[in-house]
């Protein structure tokens, strides 16, 4: 149950549920420990996952046809993440999932999580939010590609989430910002 806790404190940040209900939540998760570089999820495979972090990095990515990689979002403790399109509708990824760095997870299966919404109402609140919050978080990724230069996203990702520049390579960072490491080399060493 300990490493269960943070997930539980989580919950209750959103939501109000039993003690009975959140025991219910908590079952449904299963812990899981990734290596560096796995791949959770390939292209053309199912998402069904949703992955609360405990420890490490998740990255959602995918390759765009000229073979370079596009981090769309990435994923550290007390955060969840999966391929929320895939997840949602069963049907085959366009992204990959994968650990940036040793990972442990609190894993739900979509089958799982959907019974969840069905039995415990508060649940479909939390689900809510969740999925008002990738909303944000995409149109917030959207808007910074059209609207700034490669500069002002990265000095914006140094002032709201430096640990991504912290933690993770110039490669990953630069596909992140959408730009390439030669760029992201140039302004770091302005």
């Amino acid at each position: 149950m300990i490493i269960k806790q943070s997930l539980a404190d989580y919950i209750k940040t959103i939501i109000f549920l039993t003690d009975e209900q959140l025991a219910l939540v908590l079952e449904h998760f299963k812990y899981e420990k990734f290596q560096k570089h796995t791949l959770l999820v390939n292209e053309g495979q199912v998402s069904r996952h949703m992955n609360f972090i405990v420890k490490g990095c998740l990255r959602i990515f995918f390759i765009k046809e000229d073979g370079q990689e596009t981090t769309r979002h990435l994923a550290f403790e007390q955060q969840f993440a999966t391929g929320l399109a895939s997840f949602i509708t069963e049907s085959p990824s366009f992204e990959y999932i994968q650990a940036m760095e040793e990972t442990e997870a609190l894993r739900i299966t979509r089958k799982d999580f959907y019974y969840l919404l069905n039995v415990i109402p508060a649940w479909e609140k939390f689900y809510r939010n969740y999925l008002e919050n990738a909303y944000i978080n995409n149109l917030q990724i959207f808007q910074r590609e059209i609207t700034k230069d490669a500069e002002l996203r990265y000095r914006e990702l140094l002032e709201r989430n430096p640990e991504v520049v912290q933690r993770l390579s110039n490669k990953v960072v630069a596909s992140y910002l959408n730009m390439s490491p030669e760029t992201l080399s140039r302004i770091k060493s302005r």
